[in-house]
């Protein structure tokens, strides 16, 4: 099966300072891609642009704040955004599919394994999808953010070979280049920390919406699904290509993890936890580098009205969020328990299986 390599173009790389789509940027990237084609890659495209190419055209003097303003800004934008890409790949013989997805798409195991039935056709065709959030329909509530989280997750889903996010700077620094002279760029990350996280600013465009922090947050999310991630600048011919190879003009964010399961996928980053399950150290060990399940005996409280078969989330005694689980308690049932070993719980509730969270129904977040 030949590689695959999800590339993620923000607003600001495919569109003027003032709005609408500029032709020959997006001319550029859509010919980088086909490269990549050409070179055996199976290449799925996630792309911004829709609010940012509609809002001039259906008569807004400026990018719209108010959210139904956007929607009827995407609604317009789209459609030029997908003419402009298949105009593009078509000079270079490739098809370019659409495809909407929502956050609502990813927390529905049914919808997003039926999403991933249809990118592999498409790939299996020759086409490139074109992926982007349905913006006419997300509410504010439910959305991304921008569309780094929705890359990141696309590209665990389809199992790529790398995540490539693309941006105005060449990777991250130590400092912001615009303002420090003695600022480095940090060539290659192993491990995301808070540390790490207080470089990232905020972001540099009119147009987009996504600034450092969220390709870190996305990068994070790619590396735990087993997908190594770079994040840096694409912007002369053979750019992209170089970024695959590992020479790219960026940072690197490398993982040793394998790729995930769709539930697991969908149990760590798409499903909505319904209560919370602290802890002690001994359990988080376990947990976290032991491969085991969560007894009773490990748990210190919870929070939240959960049942048996809901989705909790863990944590430390810190406070921080190891990881999710399948809980096979109920709420009531566990505050009764918690602390007991697994013979005192046995004598005193009646539950379908002693563990808590068993270890083929969880997935670790924290490393």
């Amino acid at each position: 099966m030949a590689e695959r390599i999800v590339v993620k173009i923000g607003s600001s790389s495919l569109t003027s300072d003032e709005g609408g789509l500029n032709r020959s940027k997006l001319d550029f990237f859509a010919s980088e891609l086909s490269a990549l084609k050409r070179a055996g890659y199976h290449v799925v495209l996630v792309t911004s642009g829709a609010v940012a190419a509609g809002f001039r055209a259906i008569g807004y003097a400026s990018r719209p704040k108010q959210v139904h303003e956007k929607q009827a800004s995407a609604a317009v934008g789209q459609a030029m955004l997908m003419q402009a890409y298949q105009e593009s790949f078509g000079r270079d013989g490739y098809i370019a599919a659409q495809i909407l997805l929502t956050r609502a798409d990813f927390s529905n195991r049914r919808r997003i394994e039926s999403a991933l039935m249809t990118m592999e056709e498409l790939l299996r065709q020759g086409a490139i999808p074109v992926i982007n959030e349905n913006d006419t329909v997300a509410t504010e509530e439910i959305k991304f953010g921008d569309n780094d989280m929705l890359s990141s997750l696309v590209a665990n889903l389809v199992k790529a070979k790398q995540l490539i996010i693309l941006t105005d700077t060449d990777g991250l620094y130590t400092a912001d280049p615009r303002f420090n002279q003695d600022a480095r760029r940090i060539e290659r990350v192993t491990q995301i920390s808070e540390d790490l996280m207080q470089l990232a600013g905020g972001s540099g465009s009119s147009v987009g919406t996504g600034g450092m922090r969220s390709k870190l947050e996305a990068a994070r999310i790619a590396m735990r699904g087993g997908v190594p991630a770079f994040v840096g600048r694409a912007a002369e011919p053979g750019d992209l290509a170089l970024a695959v190879s590992g020479n790219g003009k960026g940072t690197y964010f490398d993982t040793s993890l394998g790729n995930l399961p769709v539930k697991k996928q969908w149990l760590g980053f798409h499903s909505m936890p319904l209560g919370r399950i602290i802890v002690d150290d001994g359990a988080e060990l376990a947990l976290r580098n032991g491969g085991k399940s969560l007894l009773p005996a490990g748990v210190r409280e919870s929070e939240g009205d959960f049942h048996p078969g809901d989705v909790v989330e863990v944590l430390g005694l810190s406070g921080d969020t190891i990881g999710r689980g399948v809980v096979n308690y109920d709420s009531m049932q566990l505050k009764a328990v918690a602390g007991m070993s697994s013979d005192e719980v046995k004598r005193r509730i009646d539950v379908a299986r002693i563990e808590v969270i068993h270890r083929d129904e969880w997935i670790t977040l924290k490393a």
